[in-house]
């Protein structure tokens, strides 16, 4: 991959009262990111400058209005505005319309530059879903936001952390209503979405486990019907589609067998099944990347911590991580492409 250009990466600060900005700017302290990428913020600068004195960093700020006029040069960040606001009546650790408001701008701002092919990836720093709704927005939550306004055929959730690649049927359902939801289609739709997005990164003959959603994959029947009703059939027709997938694999060990190299891929039947087998091994590196967009996505998976927004203290290891891993996927995708030629 060493032939492959560097990528253009949109950081959005999220939430300007939480700790998204204090964190991005943190990122852009990261050597490595400039080594694999050309990123930038998209942001406010009195927002930015803010964080920077958070963080106690002392680099300076180069205003942009397109990425391409971006300097992308370490101790220097560049900065796209999405508007003229009163940043100085933002207060750290609230709910506040302004600051959903000015949010979901920097959402809707890489959308638009990841459609004009103006960036390649974009990471994403926490927003606040209640903030967000103060200004009508519909959508739950930046997959939801980005698969609508992209007009993606699919906006497929993974959990990266490490060697596991964790994809999800549902994410934000009541467990009764979830358990429901991964029926037959469903569950098949999701593998023959894994299988396209691996074949995108490279991976020809992903073999892609399915975890089964009873104790013991319902051990023949003894603890309910859904494996042999939807999650059997499921993985069969994926089979008959020539996707090498298996399962339905018990729950309390597919995620083991993941890490040690079983599955390429594993999808989760429900959010927490999947949430929590990672989360587990390693919170800070558990991240989203968002498949089926034009570009690459990625978010870390942590909300905006008012408790501690302008303390300094937030971890940063996550933005980072999400920053990174989406570089090396979009690079992926490219040497995939190249090799395809």
């Amino acid at each position: 991959m060493t032939n492959i250009k560097k990528p253009i990466v949109a950081i959005t600060i999220g939430d300007p009262a939480g700790i998204g900005p204090e964190i991005t700017v943190d990122t852009l302290t990261n050597q490595k990111v400039y080594e694999e990428s050309n990123p930038f913020l998209i942001g406010s600068v009195d927002i930015v400058k803010r964080a920077m004195e958070v963080r106690n960093c002392n680099f300076a700020i180069n205003k942009i209005e397109k990425p391409s006029e971006g300097k992308f040069q370490y101790g220097t960040i560049d900065v796209l505005e999405t508007g003229d606001y009163d940043c100085a009546s933002i207060e750290y650790g609230k709910v506040q319309k302004l600051a959903g408001q000015m949010s979901y701008d920097y959402v809707v701002k890489s959308i638009e530059l990841g459609m004009n092919k103006e960036v390649d990836v974009v990471a994403t720093a926490p927003i606040h879903k209640e903030a967000i709704k103060l200004v009508g927005v519909k959508q739950p939550g930046h997959t939801e936001i980005y698969g609508e306004l992209t007009n993606s055929p699919y906006a497929l959730t993974m959990f990266n952390c490490h060697n596991l690649k964790v994809f999800f049927v549902s994410r934000h359902k009541a467990l009764k209503e979830a358990c429901d939801y991964a029926n037959k289609e469903r569950v098949l739709d999701c593998v023959q979405q894994i299988q396209n997005e691996m074949v995108g990164i490279g991976l020809t003959n992903a073999k892609i486990a399915v975890a089964a959603l009873n104790p013991h994959a319902s051990d023949g029947g003894l603890f309910g019907t859904e494996e042999a009703d939807h999650l059997i059939p499921a993985v069969k027709a994926a089979q008959e589609l020539g996707i090498n997938a298996v399962g339905p694999v018990p729950a309390d060990s597919v995620f083991m067998l993941g890490l040690r190299g079983n599955y390429d891929a594993i999808l989760s039947l429900y959010h927490d099944q999947g949430h929590i087998a990672c989360k587990t091994y390693d919170f800070e590196k558990s991240i989203t990347i968002t498949w089926g967009l034009p570009f690459m996505r990625s978010s870390v998976d942590h909300g905006t911590a008012y408790d501690i927004a302008g303390k300094g203290i937030a971890g940063t290891i996550s933005m980072h991580e999400a920053t990174l891993v989406a570089i090396d996927y979009w690079k992926k995708k490219q040497a995939a492409l190249v090799a395809q030629s």
